[in-house]
């Protein structure tokens, strides 16, 4: 397999019949390490086994990252600031788990596009077709029965990786990733993988990690069991407790 050299380190392009990537490790900090290949659900499934994971804008080929440093969110630490404990007390929506994956995505992706951003067609497809295997989850809010907001990511072994929010009324998201942070603590996971850093995030309590030191994590994750198959049996109310 060939590669191309740019500002000193190589940038190898994949192959439409292998699945295996260059080591993430030999990655500059910036994170770009692979191009090309498809998005087929395997491939997408290897790429976050290595801590890779696929970011692109519509009309470049597929990018392939694993940036140094990497965001990470253990659910335990989370922050509940007084006024939000005070959004979550008033109980007046409800979290669902798996319920509407595709609107979920599609919500997601209508954010990213006014916000200059790209979640395109192909990626949507991409994240349906791994949520139909077992992988993909969302956690979505609800008041009066209407969709207010919510998040999406991947699960493996006891590691959640996340990849969208989204808030169509105030604080819906952050209800999501409370929601979900209480969900994985009870069932064990590690941390879930919030990519690169974003003000907003570290505010929730979010640290940056050295890449080496995510993917030592990421490596001791996979090597338990995870949740293969629907999340809509879950279940999550908030307590202060």
């Amino acid at each position: 397999m060939s590669s191309i050299f740019d500002d000193d380190y190589f940038i190898t392009p994949l192959s439409q019949f292998s699945y295996t990537f260059p080591n993430p490790r030999n990655a500059s900090d910036e994170g770009l390490l692979a191009y090309g290949g498809g998005l087929e659900p395997n491939r997408i499934l290897s790429a976050y086994r290595h801590g890779i994971f696929p970011w692109f804008n519509e009309g470049d080929p597929i990018l392939w990252w694993s940036p140094n440093p990497r965001l990470l969110l253990y659910p335990k630490d989370i922050i509940v600031r007084k006024s939000f404990k005070k959004v979550l007390r008033k109980r007046n929506y409800e979290v669902k788990f798996d319920n509407n994956f595709e609107l979920t995505i599609s919500k997601c992706a209508e954010v990213r596009e006014k916000s200059g951003t790209w979640l395109i067609k192909s990626m949507q497809e991409a994240y349906t077709q791994l949520h139909e295997m077992g992988f993909a989850h969302s956690v979505e809010v609800y008041r009066n029965n209407e969709f207010i907001g919510g998040l999406y990511g991947i699960a493996l072994g006891k590691a959640f990786f996340g990849e969208s929010m989204v808030s169509l009324q105030k604080d819906a998201s952050k209800i999501a990733l409370k929601a979900l942070c209480d969900t994985l603590s009870d069932r064990g996971y590690n941390f879930i993988d919030c990519q690169v850093p974003t003000a907003h995030l570290q505010r929730m309590g979010a640290k940056l990690v050295n890449r080496g030191q995510f993917l030592d994590e990421l490596e001791e994750a996979l090597q338990s069991g995870g949740d293969i198959g629907s999340w809509q049996d879950f279940k999550w109310e908030y307590s202060d407790g």
